[in-house]
């Protein structure tokens, strides 16, 4: 396989919950390396077409110059973050469309970038790297609170506010700036006692999310999405963090209901009617199957899920 086609993660249930066919308009925002795009151009030939975008520009290249000798100007890809697909693609209607979220294999793979902990590199973490917001001024000017609730929240760290503050006090002695000394000073606070993950695995997640800001981009391309919809259309989601699951869950869950809420908190007295604006294809998460997982270890964590808009 290509050097820049990675094994996209589901892709087989992919392809068979977005039913995609000959003529049909796909979008695809979270492009990397090209496994789930190419897979769709493939379905849809001779005459469909594929919309997409992706945050990193370096990835974004590689992978439009291979997408384009195969598939022409069916494919058109821009550099962007989908949760900007409307001005992006203004005036497309989509037939389905698929964000496969999280970090892509090849920005973990180049050290440099600062996504992992494998090799040393400086902490930078941007999937787009033209932003100014890094990963080393994250943990370097963010006040100790900040860290910790980010550490609990998008970590699941539960001694956050005892390893935030820790990070509070070596700072003011020497700024963190490379990804093998951030680690290293993490395990020295949380040491592993036997466990096979890494203390600085999911601290390293956390940091990377928020650098990124991908829960409120994620919000952001799901509202813009279903405008652009056709009716029948299916949108696919494929999380690798309990937080980005139930975002897309609760989603799902608010448009398929029959009325609206007027505020936070559901009051049956107060409930509007109002036709379902997407049915729920998914009402559990498809999982990896074994065999994939062994062929993959990092699809392990993915989660699908599908909707489809309502006609």
């Amino acid at each position: 396989m290509d050097e820049y086609f990675h094994n996209p993660v589901l892709l087989n249930e992919t392809l068979q919950l977005l039913e995609p066919k000959d003529g049909m308009i796909f979008f695809d925002g979270t492009v990397g390396g090209g496994g789930h795009a190419s897979a769709l151009l493939q379905k849809t030939s001779p005459s469909g077409r594929l919309y997409g975008c992706d945050r990193d520009g370096d990835e974004l290249l590689r992978t439009s110059e291979k997408l384009s000798r195969q598939f022409g100007s069916r494919c058109q890809l821009k550099q962007g973050n989908y949760s900007e697909v409307d001005q992006l693609f203004s005036g497309v209607e989509f037939d389905g469309a698929l964000l496969d979220l999280g970090c892509s294999s090849m920005q973990f793979d180049r050290i440099e970038r600062g996504f992992s902990f494998q090799g040393d590199a400086p902490l930078d973490m941007r999937m787009d790297r033209t932003q100014e917001l890094t990963a080393e001024y994250v943990v370097n000017e963010y006040p100790a609170d900040e860290l910790a609730d980010l550490f609990f929240y998008y970590g699941g760290v539960r001694e956050s506010r005892r390893l935030a503050r820790a990070i509070e006090e070596e700072r003011m002695l020497r700024r963190f700036v490379s990804t093998k000394q951030l680690a290293s000073f993490i395990e020295s606070k949380l040491p592993r006692a036997g466990k096979k993950i890494h203390p600085a695995t999911r601290i390293f997640q956390a940091i990377r999310i928020e650098v990124n800001q991908e829960f409120e981009h994620l919000r952001s391309a799901l509202d813009k999405l279903i405008p652009m919809l056709k009716p029948g259309a299916r949108l696919a989601v494929i999380t690798f963090h309990s937080g980005e699951d139930k975002i897309v869950k609760d989603f799902g869950r608010t448009l398929a209901r029959d009325y609206v809420v007027e505020g936070e908190v559901d009051i049956p007295e107060f409930r509007k009617e109002r036709a379902p604006l997407l049915k729920i294809l998914t009402r559990k998460p498809v999982e990896p199957t074994e065999e994939e997982i062994k062929q993959n270890p990092r699809s392990r964590s993915a989660r699908l899920r599908v909707f489809e808009k309502a006609g």
